[in-house]
């Protein structure tokens, strides 16, 4: 997580990002990620924020991880594309051959601008056009577009691959656009979204349907498993969600960047809350959608 800084501020955002925010990782930590990229066998490096976009040093990062070897993924709000000076970003995307996460509440217009804010339906579509024109979710190109649904309200996200189906048939003939996975993501109770239920009074509700959805098989693959999280300030977690909750990795692995001790990292103990139920209810959740169809 480079930046918590963002040009939108959604309603759903466990990271409670905007364009008020700051926090930028700076250039001696993102140099020590490189370091660890570089001696590790590490093969993905998953960049996000915020809009990761907004960070100066953004596209040299990319660079350097592709120029390792990694395979590098996105996650990208869509409307960024459209903001000035970013247009040349789906080219520079193609170029290093990033896969582009990019994430989208609904198919249509009134879910999506009721979560995101007015026009943001119209001017993601319009991204998503210009990621198809440079090559994204084209056929045999090799460039991979994939699409994240987040629920709009305090319930389960229905189950992955009919919704994927669905968005499929919608977006390619309402818009003309294509893809080619879609992951969903169970909304996480925690900052802006926690802030929500709180107001609505759907707390204990919905943190109840999460409890009540536990499922062991979706706890075999979250996420914490096999990834580390990296904060803007190089401090480590288990999580993207922890994270945002300063959760750092304990138990006696480092929690520094500057610190990074892979056998003791591959062998801790992850710090766990009443949060976690969110990524283990149902079919599971994570960065990269289900974790179970069980």
């Amino acid at each position: 997580n480079i930046t918590r800084q963002c040009n939108q501020s959604c309603r759903h955002c466990h990271v409670n990002s905007g364009p008020a925010r700051g926090e930028m990782m700076d250039s001696p930590t993102m140099d020590m990620c490189l370091k660890v990229l570089r001696e590790s066998g590490i093969p993905t490096v998953d960049i996000t924020g915020g809009a990761p976009e907004l960070h100066p040093c953004y596209r040299d990062f990319v660079a350097q991880c592709c120029a390792m070897g990694k395979t590098v993924m996105t996650r990208c709000n869509l409307t960024i594309l459209l903001e000035s000076g970013m247009e040349d970003l789906p080219a520079f995307y193609a170029a290093n051959s990033v896969i582009v996460v990019a994430s989208l509440p609904y198919f249509r217009r009134e879910e999506t601008d009721a979560m995101r804010g007015p026009g943001t339906f119209d001017k993601s579509v319009a991204a998503l056009q210009r990621l198809n024109a440079a090559g994204y979710g084209m056929g045999k190109s090799g460039l991979e577009l994939d699409l994240v649904f987040n629920p709009a309200g305090a319930f389960m996200p229905p189950p992955q691959a009919e919704l994927e189906r669905t968005f499929r048939n919608e977006l390619s003939k309402r818009h003309g656009v294509s893809f080619n996975r879609l992951f969903s993501i169970a909304n996480m109770p925690i900052e802006r979204f926690r802030a929500y239920l709180d107001k609505s009074g759907n707390y204990a509700p919905y943190m109840q349907k999460l409890v009540n959805g536990f499922n062991p098989a979706a706890a075999e693959n979250v996420m914490c498993r096999d990834m580390v999280s990296v904060g803007w300030d190089g401090v480590l977690y288990d999580c993207d969600f922890n994270q945002m909750l300063s959760l750092a990795i304990n138990h006696g692995a480092p929690s520094h960047i500057g610190q990074w001790d892979t056998a003791k990292l591959c062998d801790r103990e992850i710090v766990t809350d009443t949060h976690c139920y969110g990524c283990t209810a149902g079919a599971g959740s994570s960065c990269g959608g289900e974790t179970s169809q069980g």
